[in-house]
């Protein structure tokens, strides 16, 4: 019997967040109203708030509870990731971030959220129709949420992003004000489009280097493009592939990249979780991947976040010279579950697909999700295809603030697709009130994220966690 839960079963709501309601039949003006009304309720002077509650979970201990299910061989490189800088900390640990934003104001106003909005996941990848777009890029905490959760953890991202490489007060201060700023101006914008204008609307190369404000940013993008169209699936196939004695297999970089001791069983599953996998694509797709034989693959260790989940690679090929690389990824229950309710899909993999389908403006073809046998949900998706991200060191101020300000305006269409943006924007209005709470919400978190990780650090010190480089 296939392990795949293609129609999973809804389940019960646990709270208003459990799903998406669709903004009604009204106009936009109304919704907008109704948007700026809620500031009575919830004033956006609020949002600036964060005070640690007197019964504020143990960070260390949220941390070692997430290491459940993990493979307990890479949790000490789970740690030495995050031990490299409080902006790396910051990373692994957004059901620390998830727990404190449950304690603070929010309007209510829900959007399918990321659940991990830090800056480092966003990033360039190919459309299907071979464009290279920005956006976000991991959906493996996606959930409906309030749409305030995602813009503090951008902002606060870039605050820590900033200071990590020695940003002086006021340039931090002018980053984390050009990201908020960018997120309200933007959907601002949204609340008048039409559903499908919002829906066509994209982030492309071209544009991104055509808008640029200076020539140092210009550059900047120019430079990301380059590593993207390089990366491709050619260029992936030579750097990950050999071959040997005829046959083509992953070449082994352990302990990030590398085969299981009982490799033949492990192969035989991973051929199984394959087939199943196909079911869940189009017809269209399927009938693609039909034409290709699996024949390696591999444990590859993920990102901080993911690390000690199962996470692999697979090698496939049609004919000589023609390749394709899968990465499947485990995907457990979302951070944001404890504190807004079970999501409406019982299958892991497949709401992680279903967030990042709504929220993407263009999203790969061989996206898709299933089980194995012993009950791990994991969704499938190309490996490396023209993707690039970031490089943060030896960025200058005006950079991360441009930066920051292309995220947001990803992060905006993402929410407006989902949610209502009349309501949103209404709440945000013209003024820099927002802005101005949430960069003081930032500065203030990004002072507990230091207090936290420095407990880790203590921890390493005293013996009682473990790592290991890598």
């Amino acid at each position: 019997m296939s392990n795949v839960r293609e129609n999973a079963s809804a389940v019960e709501p646990e709270s208003q967040f459990a799903d998406l309601a669709l903004p009604t039949f009204r106009p936009w003006r109304d919704r907008q109203a109704e948007g700026k009304a809620l500031r009575k309720q919830v004033p956006r002077s609020a949002h600036r708030e964060w005070t640690p509650t007197g019964d504020r979970p143990d960070p260390l201990a949220l941390i070692e509870a997430s290491n459940q299910g993990r493979n307990p061989d890479l949790i000490p490189l789970r740690y030495g990731r995050m031990l490299q800088t409080p902006f790396t900390f910051f990373r692994g640990s957004a059901l620390i971030m998830a727990a404190d934003l449950a304690t603070v104001p929010t309007t209510g106003i829900p959007v399918q959220a990321c659940g991990d909005s830090h800056l480092m996941n966003f990033g360039g990848f190919a459309s299907p129709e071979r464009n290279l777009l920005f956006d976000l890029n991991d959906f493996d905490e996606t959930l409906p949420a309030p749409w305030d959760w995602d813009v503090k953890r951008l902002v606060t991202s870039l605050v820590i992003a900033a200071q990590d490489m020695e940003f002086d007060a006021e340039s931090t201060y002018q980053v984390a004000r050009a990201t908020v700023s960018s997120y309200r101006q933007t959907m601002r914008l949204f609340r008048r489009m039409t559903a499908l204008e919002t829906w066509y609307t994209q982030l492309d190369d071209e544009s991104l280097i055509q808008h640029a404000p200076g020539s140092i940013t210009k550059q900047h993008w120019q430079q990301m493009a380059r590593r993207a169209y390089k990366r491709t699936l050619v260029h992936t196939f030579k750097e990950f592939v050999e071959q040997a004695d005829g046959y083509y297999r992953f070449v082994e970089l352990p302990p990030v990249l590398y085969r299981p001791p009982n490799y033949d069983q492990y192969f035989a599953e991973i051929r199984a979780l394959f087939e199943q996998y196909r079911r869940t694509l189009q017809n269209n797709c399927q009938y693609l991947l039909e034409r290709y034989q699996l024949f390696d693959v591999a444990i590859r260790v993920g990102g901080v976040g993911s690390v000690g989940t199962h996470c692999g690679v697979a090698l496939l090929m049609a004919d000589e010279g023609d390749p394709l690389i899968l990465q499947y990824k485990e995907a457990t229950a979302s951070v944001l579950e404890s504190h807004l309710g079970k999501s409406r899909y019982e299958h892991n993999g497949q709401r992680v697909v279903s967030g990042q389908r709504l929220m993407q403006a263009a999203s790969d073809m061989f996206l898709g999700w299933t089980s194995n046998e012993k009950g791990q949900d994991f969704y499938f998706r190309q490996f490396r295809d023209m993707k690039t991200s970031i490089r943060l060191q030896g960025m200058r101020p005006v950079e991360l603030e441009n930066y920051g300000e292309i995220c947001s305006c990803a992060l905006a269409r993402a929410h407006a697709c989902s949610g209502d943006a009349a309501m949103i924007a209404g709440y945000l209005g013209k003024g820099k009130a927002f802005d101005k709470a949430v960069i003081d919400f930032g500065l203030a978190y990004a002072k507990q994220v230091h207090m936290d990780y420095q407990r880790m650090v203590d921890a390493v010190k005293a013996g009682h966690i473990e790592t290991r480089e890598g």
